[in-house]
């Protein structure tokens, strides 16, 4: 009944939204209705998650061969329904605010009417039980997501960035459908409960099986923004509104996440090594690439929408190392600990996918605050804001410490996790695994330190030094919705690292149900974490927090008791007789140049220096400085793809020779070679 109601409540928003279009009614009842149905899905899932029986929604259908179209809440699911409620709940409370600069420039019930229907796609995809009925929930999420990446139409961006995301979406489905297809050819039905007993199929070939993985692999990866399949990401996530990013960066992502773990471990089963070195391999490349990108990037839209892609390259390093340890435990229970390792990383990887979601849509959401307020996304012309929104600067920093993995907080928890799993894969005897797994530390520690680099670069060029601009120096504090909404998210952020002992506990089950393995008993000891080995590595964020909290004070006295009372001088910087001002500043550019001449030229990043001669050879009279990122994977990969799409095309065009008996015998061909496929 709850779940009815979830999918009542969302459809009343949606329809109260077109509705109240003109009214002021409808900046606000269409957002409740969304906060409304997020807390019931709380509700129903923790039960599940709890370990109390899943919840099962039968839906009507017509069409026998197609199964039965049924929605499942399940462990796995359960978790990911929470992880996404708490967001959009937060999302729905801060959309409250920051749409008001949209009154009287864009149709606020479209947005309310895509907003809802965008959350209830986003819980039936986490829900879907039947693969038809997962495809259909599916294209909806896809296109209701394409019309608020374009909401803001007049922009030419939005439009450009809308198109080239529904492209790559579609492409991705594709490939989804077409696994789907092979799997139903195999089991006779489209319900998942027919593809789970795929895993138990001895007959079923290797080739099958690793068709079926790659054709997934590149479906979700797209989804994922996985490098190379990442190039809509970082347009479409800053072209939509705020709010809207934040959903796409910090849940609509993680159905990739969500879907490729419940093919690869529920349905195929791990049963090919390789499988889970290439996900290893890709997600190490996303991991680095996406990074580097986003330290190169001045757009604070556009710099968030890279870390996603690394992010994701975070989450997928550990489901790749949970399936390269799942795959040795089955085919050899003689190394120890493998099935625990397995446990391990995917726990990590569900843990950043928790943590991730709740740092991430927390920068988005002050992102958006601070772009309303200074009406540009160039962090070059911002500065100094931090005196103005002082409570938007302080939980913009508890999210850039959080993704940046300062411990306690969560983004560490899932990260140390992550590192435990793969510093203990030295027992496996396998070259490319000794050779891969070590790879993926160093690009995980890589990865970390310059995510590390990049987010001091934002945060100081966003709310540190002095305003670059006017708007910049007359910046207005967010509205108190959208303050309430980042203060939960940051309190989140805090709390789910220092109490991850308990949270990992829960995690654990949500790993288990996939695995097999539960974990749990040897890596949770009261307030410590360690690894299943029992010695390998122990952490306590909790006590971590306690010395902390004990020494800050400690050292303060120290220092007013040691070190006596202090003159204050305040006098200006020398400045050699020429006055400071915001253009003497160090920029973001400046602060990233000696990581950017480092790693930049191996993803494209371009720099170039121009100087105008003067009197004096010495002294030039002006200098100018510009730096671009190269669209490698656009140019080099999808041009040439393109341009043989294009002229294949113009091959065949003369197959549309606009004559209706010859599409008739098209169609009847085509319908001739369907009977005797499926017959």
């Amino acid at each position: 009944m709850l779940f009815v109601s979830i999918i009542l409540t969302s459809l009343a928003g949606a329809l109260l939204a077109v509705l109240l279009n003109k009214r002021r009614a409808g900046m606000l009842i269409p957002y409740i209705a969304a906060a409304l149905s997020s807390a019931m899905l709380i509700v129903m899932s923790a039960p599940v998650l709890l370990g109390h029986g899943d919840v099962i929604l039968s839906l009507p259908t017509y069409i026998q061969r197609l199964g039965e179209f049924s929605l499942r809440v399940d462990s796995l699911s359960a978790f990911f329904l929470i992880v996404m409620a708490i967001v959009t709940m937060c999302v729905s409370i801060y959309s409250v605010g920051y749409l008001r600069e949209y009154e009287n420039k864009y149709n606020l019930g479209r947005m309310g009417f895509l907003f809802n229907i965008f959350i209830l796609s986003l819980c039936m995809v986490f829900t879907a039980g039947n693969a038809i009925l997962f495809l259909i929930m599916w294209e909806i999420m896809s296109v209701s997501s394409y019309f608020l990446v374009i909401y803001e139409w007049r922009r030419a961006d939005s439009v450009s960035s809308g198109l080239m995301y529904l492209v790559m979406t579609h492409v991705g489905t594709a490939f989804i459908a077409a696994a789907f297809l092979l799997m139903w050819t195999q089991t006779g039905s489209f319900d998942f409960t027919s593809f789970a007993g795929i895993r138990e199929m001895s007959e079923l070939s290797g080739t099958m099986r690793s068709g079926i993985f790659i054709l997934l692999l590149l479906g979700f990866g797209t989804k994922a923004g996985l490098v190379p399949l990442h190039i809509w990401l970082p347009r479409a996530h800053p072209a939509a509104p705020s709010n809207i990013s934040a959903l796409m960066s910090a849940v609509m992502v993680k159905t990739a996440a969500y879907m490729i773990i419940r093919c690869c471990f529920g349905f195929l089963g791990v049963t090919e090594v390789w499988w889970g070195l290439l996900v290893l391999l890709i997600a190490c490349i996303s991991a680095l690439v996406g990074v580097v990108y986003a330290l190169a990037e001045t757009d604070i839209k556009r710099i968030l929408a890279y870390s996603t892609v690394e992010n994701m390259g975070i989450i997928f390093i550990g489901i790749g190392a949970a399936m390269v340890f799942q795959a040795f435990s089955n085919g050899d229970s003689t190394i120890p600990y493998l099935a625990d390792i397995a446990a391990l990383a995917l726990v990590a990887s569900l843990f950043h996918v928790m943590s991730h979601a709740l740092f991430k849509s927390l920068l988005f959401m002050g992102a958006g605050a601070v772009i309303s307020s200074s009406h540009t996304r160039n962090i070059e012309k911002m500065g100094g804001i931090g005196r103005r929104m002082r409570y938007t600067g302080a939980f913009f920093f508890v999210g850039a410490l959080s993704i940046s993995a300062i411990p306690p907080l969560n983004g560490f928890i899932g990260e140390w996790m992550l590192f435990q799993s793969l510093f203990l894969s030295q027992t496996i005897g396998d070259p490319m695994v000794n050779i891969l797994i070590p790879a993926a530390v160093a690009a995980l520690a890589l990865a970390g330190a310059i995510a590390a680099a990049c987010f001091v670069r934002l945060y100081g060029a966003v709310f540190l030094a002095r305003p670059r601009s006017d708007h910049a120096e007359n910046a207005e504090e967010a509205s108190n919705s959208m303050l309430g909404s980042m203060m939960i998210l940051a309190s989140l952020c805090v709390l789910t690292g220092v109490l991850a002992t308990f949270i990992v506990r829960i995690v654990d089950k949500v790993s288990a149900s996939v695995l097999g393995t539960s974990i749990a008993s040897k890596v949770v000891g009261g307030i410590t974490l360690s690894t299943p080995d029992g010695g390998f590595s122990h952490i306590s964020p909790l006590a971590v927090v306690i010395v902390f909290l004990l020494l800050l004070p400690l050292v303060y006295l120290l220092s007013n008791r040691l070190g006596g009372p202090q003159r204050i001088m305040r006098e200006d910087t020398w400045d050699c007789g020429t006055p400071l001002g915001p253009r003497n500043q160090y920029t973001a550019t400046g602060h990233s140049q000696p990581l950017i001449h480092s790693f930049g030229r191996y993803v494209g990043v371009k720099s170039e220096v121009s100087e105008t001669k003067s009197s004096s050879p010495l002294i030039p009279a002006r200098m100018k400085f510009h730096q671009e990122v190269e669209p490698v994977f656009e140019r080099y990969l999808y041009r040439p793809i393109h341009r043989a799409a294009v002229e294949l095309s113009n091959r065949i065009g003369w197959i549309q020779m606009g004559s209706i008996q010859a599409y008739l015998a098209y169609i009847f061909v085509t319908l001739l070679v369907l009977l005797v496929v499926f017959r």
